[in-house]
């Protein structure tokens, strides 16, 4: 039977490959899309949604816009990576699927409440929707299968020197996720860095044929010229697809259980996701923190996700 999903965006150029691995697997029952201020502000993001499930024909499955702003504080966007639409790069026509009236918030809680079987959250934006759930609604928590992330690190951060960029848009968020008793787990940048995204895999992309299969390419080839300038990747990491994976098939993803602490007030590592690799802290195990990807089957499962909506 296929896991009952809800994927929580910021799309996003590795967001939107993450919606089309999330729609195409039959691993998978996509329940809805929601969406949440990050890589550009909530309005751009749902846009984004509803573009590229335009593209790719994806229907039947709500799109919601969640929250614009984190917990405390302003919105920090990622227009540095993503550009001034979030999806820069393709011509964009106007979107044919249309978004949801119902706030994110309400259809994850509708959704938890109302369905047979509990779901797994997949959040691969900012964890301020996941938060509020939590928050608002903590007798929903036996509904939450599970909550497959990215975001986070073991080593260092891609916004600040020690914080990814989803946890350090809403540190607060990401604690009261990682502090509740739902199960988590954690693909940080230490694995989604393994997913790169070189010019052999455009070259798979491209021998699709393929309007879509070309689209990838082009919204990689922007992301590639980002992650050039910003860090000095010669190829991009596609860091969101591999939360998705690892639902998909836990096996590509390979983990281990280990304390995660949010750092919420550091002057200089606020957003941190300090991984107790050692249990040196004494404290319990939380997570499931991502270590490794069966990189060669990660392509496989996203080229052959890509390919089923020619």
């Amino acid at each position: 039977m296929p896991t009952p999903v809800i994927l929580d965006c910021d799309p996003g150029h590795d967001d939107a490959l993450a919606i089309l691995l999330a729609a195409a697997n039959p691993a998978i029952d996509l329940l809805a899309i929601t969406t949440v201020g990050g890589n550009q502000t909530v309005e751009k993001c749902t846009i984004n949604a509803r573009r590229i499930c335009s593209v790719a024909g994806i229907t039947g499955v709500p799109i919601a816009t969640g929250a614009a702003e984190p917990l405390l504080g302003s919105l920090h966007i990622g227009e540095y990576v993503h550009g001034v639409s979030g999806l820069d790069g393709p011509a964009w026509g106007e979107p044919t699927v249309q978004a949801s009236a119902e706030p994110a918030v309400d259809l994850i809680v509708r959704l938890l409440r109302d369905h047979p079987e509990p779901i797994t959250l997949v959040p691969v934006g900012p964890l301020t929707n996941i938060a509020l759930v939590l928050k608002t609604h903590p007798e929903l928590i036996p509904k939450i299968r599970e909550i497959v992330l990215m975001g986070g690190s073991i080593d260092r951060g891609n916004d600040t020197p020690y914080a990814e960029f989803n946890i350090k848009v809403d540190p607060e968020a990401a604690d009261i996720v990682f502090r509740s008793a739902v199960k988590v787990t954690m693909c940080g940048l230490n694995v989604t860095h393994q997913a790169l995204a070189t010019p052999e895999v455009l070259d798979r992309f491209r021998a699709l044929d393929t309007k879509l299969g070309d689209l990838c390419v082009e919204l990689l080839t922007f992301f590639s010229a980002s992650y050039l300038r910003t860090w000095g990747f010669t190829s991009p990491p596609l860091h969101d697809p591999v939360a998705v994976a690892r639902v998909i098939d836990p096996s590509l993803v390979e983990c281990i259980d280990a304390p995660v602490v949010i750092e919420t007030m550091g002057r200089y590592t606020a957003g941190a996701t300090c991984v107790d690799l050692h249990h040196l802290s004494g404290e319990p195990d939380n997570t499931l923190v991502a270590v490794k990807l069966d990189t060669e089957r990660f392509w496989d499962l996203m080229i052959e996700a890509v390919a089923s909506y020619a």
